[in-house]
């Protein structure tokens, strides 16, 4: 055999090869991916409060996103766009997932101008508001871990993962590489700013994807990680 065919089988092989190889380097590691943290437990589930819909809107059992528009959703506008366009639009069709948006009571009309304001067409079936008054709303959001206050209008520009099994759901430690190459102090990450389209599509969207690899792994019998979870765990930080 002459050594051009030796050559363009040799790389031919290579070609053929590489990829395979690479695969098998990464296979591993969708098993021992670093699980998201838990960094509160036992967030009020949604029993006082009523929607449109004939079914019961709750978090147990769903993989939720939770927001908060308030009094006036339409002076929020954009942060539900943020979240129709970068996160229920990537996520509706995975089993048991929810956009929940809690409200006061008498916004009713004011949510459906909203909801023609964001979508002209796309199916929102798996996108609820619920109704309660204001104090259910508050013990709701102080049941959360959070940074941010909740404004006067019942609002906040955060969001939050909650999980099946009603743990909030976020990173202990999210300080960048180069922080923690300085070894900056510790901060976590407990809700996600909608109005931060970066933080939004990037921190948040791959933490969704994480979680959903996990009950995936937990339903096939694969999943073997510890999940971390917040050492201070003595109540929010409201």
């Amino acid at each position: 055999m002459d050594r051009k065919k030796v050559g363009r089988y040799a790389v031919l092989g290579i070609l053929f090869f590489l990829p395979v190889a690479f695969l098998l380097v990464l296979y591993p590691s969708t098993h021992n991916y670093q699980p998201l943290d838990i960094v509160n437990e036992n967030v009020l589930d949604l029993d006082a409060f009523t929607s449109d819909t004939e079914e019961p809107i709750v978090l147990k059992d769903h993989i939720t996103v939770l927001g908060f528009l308030g009094e006036e959703p339409m002076k929020n506008a954009i942060a539900a766009s943020n979240l129709k366009e970068l996160i229920y639009d990537k996520f509706r069709g995975f089993k048991k997932f929810q956009m929940v948006i809690v409200m006061p009571k008498g916004t009713e009309a004011e949510v459906k101008q909203l909801i023609a304001e964001i979508n002209t067409y796309d199916d929102i079936r798996f996108w609820h508001f619920v109704y309660g008054d204001p104090a259910d709303i508050k013990r709701v959001y102080f049941s959360l871990k959070s940074k941010t206050d909740l404004k006067n209008d019942l609002s906040v520009d955060d969001v939050f993962i909650i999980d099946k099994d009603l743990n909030q759901r976020g990173r202990i430690d999210d300080r960048t590489d180069r922080e923690l190459e300085k070894s900056s102090p510790v901060y976590g990450l407990n809700g996600y700013n909608c109005i931060e389209v970066a933080e939004v599509k990037n921190k948040m969207s791959d933490d969704l994807r994480i979680v959903f690899t996990e009950y995936r792994q937990k339903r096939k019998g694969e999943f073997n990680s510890d999940i971390r979870r917040a050492v201070d765990l003595k109540g929010p930080e409201n």
